[in-house]
């Protein structure tokens, strides 16, 4: 039941080339750094990464990205991230953009074990009627467009299907874990990262504080350690370090 590992690159050792990895993380909040940073260094690539975005400011995803390492994104935002819109808008990178809302409920869904489900949310657009661009030409055009999905009326509105995700691995970060993978998130580092974890076959976790079995109240638990295989322990100086994305004050 001890799930701790000696280090990150230990963790993401078995990853191989052309992997899918659900990433937790928004922003610059709840990324799992340490652990991709470990992929990139391993010399990962080729691979089909799910998370919100892909990285911001030259970190988080946004490493393995630059390094022409992942393949393909699902995701619900490009942003800032100019990278990002150059590799897909150039055809180097295929991006399936989904609302925000429907990604979290497919990762939720592949964990849960359910393969399908109908959402409202899409019904009208390009989203159900399909011709999204997934990949561009290099030359403007569309090489590769999304195809339409079902969508069926209930009780007089229309719901469009949207599959669950399941991916080969998943990296994600906790403030703090026990050794038998339980976790909990701290506050909006709870964003996208217990729904990636449950929707990950190999879910590795890396923790700002490791503590020993029964040390967190079991209704503290934010996701059970059934969805984690793996458990890496950040030092101090990992775990304080956590970048700002828009400093504001108040005078």
């Amino acid at each position: 039941m001890d799930k701790v590992v000696a280090s990150a690159a230990e963790a993401v050792a078995d990853v191989p080339d052309g992997a899918s990895l659900a990433v937790g993380g928004f922003g610059l909040s709840g990324v799992p750094n340490v652990l991709i940073q470990a992929l990139y260094e391993r010399g990962t690539g080729s691979l089909s990464v799910v998370s919100n975005n892909c990285g911001a400011m030259e970190s988080g995803l946004a490493v393995l990205l630059a390094a022409g390492r992942i393949a393909r994104v699902t995701g619900s935002y490009i942003g800032a991230n100019k990278e990002f819109a150059r590799q897909y808008l150039a055809g180097e990178l295929e991006v399936e953009l989904i609302p925000q809302g429907t990604l979290a409920e497919r990762l939720r869904a592949g964990g849960a074990g359910i393969p399908a489900f109908y959402t409202p949310a899409g019904v009208g657009t390009q989203v159900a009627e399909g011709g999204l661009p997934w990949r561009y030409d290099g030359s403007g055009g569309v090489a590769l467009a999304s195809p339409a999905k079902e969508v069926r009326d209930f009780d007089g509105t229309q719901y469009v299907l949207e599959r669950g995700i399941r991916t080969d691995y998943a990296l994600v970060r906790a403030a703090k874990g026990d050794r038998h993978g339980n976790l909990v998130f701290g506050k909006s580092a709870r964003n996208f990262n217990p729904l990636a974890a449950m929707a990950g076959r190999v879910t590795v976790a890396e923790v700002e504080e490791l503590v020993e079995p029964g040390a967190i109240d079991p209704d503290a638990v934010h996701l059970p350690g059934v969805f984690v295989r793996r458990v890496v322990t950040l030092t101090p100086e990992q775990a304080a370090d956590k970048r700002i994305e828009r400093r504001t004050v108040s005078g």
